[in-house]
């Protein structure tokens, strides 16, 4: 717990945990919850422990529900950063690897009976849906873009239904630590550099 705990923190720019981010940081004061029920739910085996895995779940659950948040446990690997607080909406059974940014009005659901695997070092800008389709890692999802086809690794998707926009591999990971919520995968120096061929 305490490795997911800390590469949450480090994803949302915070060195360690004060008291303060209750109000200051909301996001991140939820993803702390989610990681504790996390913990409690998958090692408990005593009543006490089965106790106080059911009371981090309804905290979480009621805590998720008051910023829009629909996330249920164990979807997301380590290093998540959710930018806002606002509406995001994961299955309960889709699969989201490390150093996921994922922003407001984001979707992650089903169709046609499957259910989004998504790779590490994805970012998922407001308003993008994931719908039955895996994505590789390293992979930009840009405003309101519809998925619903299986994406590779290195690459950036827009439009409904999305297509490829940026093909170029890519040399340095997209890492939600190093990005604010204001900031684009693609600017110079940032996230995204290309690899001449």
């Amino acid at each position: 717990m305490k490795d997911y705990l800390a590469a949450d923190l480090r994803a949302n720019g915070l060195e360690r945990w004060r008291f303060r981010y209750r109000l200051l940081e909301r996001p991140a004061y939820f993803q702390r919850l989610l990681r504790k029920s996390e913990y409690w739910s998958n090692t408990a085996r005593t009543p006490l422990g089965r106790f106080v895995a059911a009371w981090l779940q309804l905290r979480t659950k009621l805590l998720g529900e008051r910023f829009g948040f629909y996330i249920s446990r164990n979807v997301f690997g380590p290093g998540l950063s959710i930018a806002h607080p606002g509406p995001v909406w994961v299955h309960c059974r889709a699969r989201v690897g490390a150093n996921c940014r994922i922003h407001q009005g984001v979707t992650i659901g089903e169709a046609n009976g499957k259910i989004p695997v998504i790779g590490d070092d994805v970012y998922i800008y407001p308003l993008a849906m994931i719908l039955g389709a895996d994505v590789g890692s390293r992979v930009g999802i840009r405003a309101g873009a519809v998925v619903t086809k299986s994406v590779p690794d290195d690459v950036e998707v827009a439009g409904i239904p999305a297509r490829i926009v940026r093909a170029d591999r890519v040399t340095t990971a997209h890492r939600p630590s190093a990005l604010d919520g204001h900031q684009r995968l693609d600017q110079p120096g940032e996230a995204l550099v290309p690899e001449r061929r």
